[in-house]
């Protein structure tokens, strides 16, 4: 059994129409919106091929129709400027199934017990957690599964903690590694490998320079995708 791992698309269908991996199972880590300008073909690639799909902070923001701010900067500012014009871009159908989707889930597949969560088992929306096995293992405290499978931090990770293995695909939409290319991972009969791919960069940037965001903010944008979120100002 081939199972494909994505997190963090983040309205970047150029980057996630160039993902070309075959698989029998596909399950999406969360943060389908926001920080792009094409949101609707992401939700719709989701809604046709993956197996589960959970909750992200930002599909969160999005439905839960969290205010934004108009003085902010960075990566908020980001998010905040494109929220708005992501849900206009989301029918109805869309929109009720990112409000449905659950915040954690766990599947047995092949004897094999899958937890997915966006962030981690303590909160599974917002912490961030990286390489930090002794955090990981606090944090997975009562939980039974093989692969613990997350999101969130845009960083590829693989560690294993007392037979259970996690795995951060790192992030389609977004990467934040220095590596501008698409990131997912594919576990094949319980083997875990990552995989980057190029993808029109050039396309993404076009879209968020269309889509109705200030000047200021598509550069930004566009300066996140072409560093692979290594830019060193961001306000």
């Amino acid at each position: 059994m081939k199972i494909l791992l994505l997190a963090d698309i983040h309205a970047n269908w150029a980057a996630l129409s160039a993902i070309r991996e075959s698989f029998d199972v596909c399950f999406v880590l969360g943060d389908l919106v926001e920080y792009g300008a094409e949101a609707a073909p992401c939700v719709d690639w989701v809604l046709e091929h993956a197996t589960a799909t959970i909750r992200g902070n930002h599909d969160h923001a999005m439905i839960e129709a969290v205010p934004t701010q108009t003085q902010a900067s960075g990566l908020k500012q980001l998010s905040w400027a494109t929220r708005p014009i992501n849900r206009k871009q989301l029918n109805s159908r869309q929109l009720k199934f990112l409000a449905r989707l659950p915040v954690t889930q766990t599947l047995v597949l092949a004897k094999q017990r899958y937890h997915l969560v966006h962030a981690t088992p303590r909160d599974p929306l917002d912490e961030y957690l990286s390489e930090d096995a002794a955090g990981w293992k606090a944090r997975m405290q009562g939980l039974e599964a093989d692969f613990l499978c997350v999101g969130h931090t845009h960083i590829p990770l693989h560690l294993e903690i007392d037979g259970c293995q996690i795995i951060n695909p790192g992030s389609v939409g977004q990467p934040r590694d220095g590596d501008p290319r698409a990131a997912y991972a594919v576990i094949e009969d319980g083997v875990v490998r990552f995989e980057r791919v190029e993808y029109d960069i050039d396309a993404a940037v076009h879209a968020l320079q269309n889509c109705g965001l200030d000047e200021k903010t598509a550069w930004l944008g566009e300066q996140m995708l072409r560093s692979g979120g290594r830019i060193t100002h961001v306000s």
